[in-house]
């Protein structure tokens, strides 16, 4: 068993037959009475997100979860196909479970899924992935990088916001926990 108090952001756990995954977690203290736990939760199952509050000494079973590496290698019909790098064993994932993730993988990258008992219930992204622009406007003369920015359309469709000075065809790192802009790529 876990205190709310000792949740975070990223951490799954067992509620009424449940498994919730917290998105975000914070302490609040209101003008009058004690401290709760705001929380923005997603049911890991239904994909159904809620925001709720919980007491700090609440507690609450932490869900044993597993990741393994694997490569993604295509989507298809509503479902993603991902391999084990060591036994070749392959996982289909729907789709819709790991609709925002897929914006930031390629195919062949490699990923870690992860595994609820036998159950594949998502996957786990690089902190940071390079993925080419294939469209935005055409950059500014003179731009710099403190400009309002720019949306660019990504290879896997992901739009991001980038400064006036990034062009077509330019590969950038992209940070995977808030989906934005970091930096240009290495050559």
């Amino acid at each position: 068993m876990i205190a709310a108090s000792d949740l975070k952001a990223g951490m799954t756990f067992e509620q009424d037959g449940k498994l919730i995954k917290v998105l975000e977690a914070s302490h609040h203290k209101p003008g009058k009475g004690n401290t709760v736990m705001r929380m923005k939760l997603r049911d890991v199952r239904s994909g159904s997100s809620t925001e709720t509050t919980m007491r700090p000494e609440e507690k609450v079973k932490k869900a044993h979860i597993e990741s393994k590496a694997v490569q993604y290698l295509y989507s298809q019909d509503d479902i993603a196909n991902f391999m084990d790098l060591e036994t070749y064993e392959q996982y289909e994932i729907p789709t819709s479970i790991i609709e925002e993730e897929l914006k930031y993988i390629l195919e062949n990258m490699e990923v870690k899924i992860q595994f609820y008992g036998s159950e594949v219930i998502g996957i786990t992204l690089p902190t940071t992935v390079v993925l080419k622009v294939v469209e935005t406007q055409p950059s500014i003369k003179g731009a710099t990088v403190t400009g309002s920015g720019k949306p660019a359309k990504m290879e896997t469709g992901l739009v991001v916001n980038v400064p006036d000075f990034i062009e077509e065809g330019e590969s950038l790192e992209i940070n995977t926990q808030e989906g934005t802009y970091l930096k240009r790529a290495a050559k």
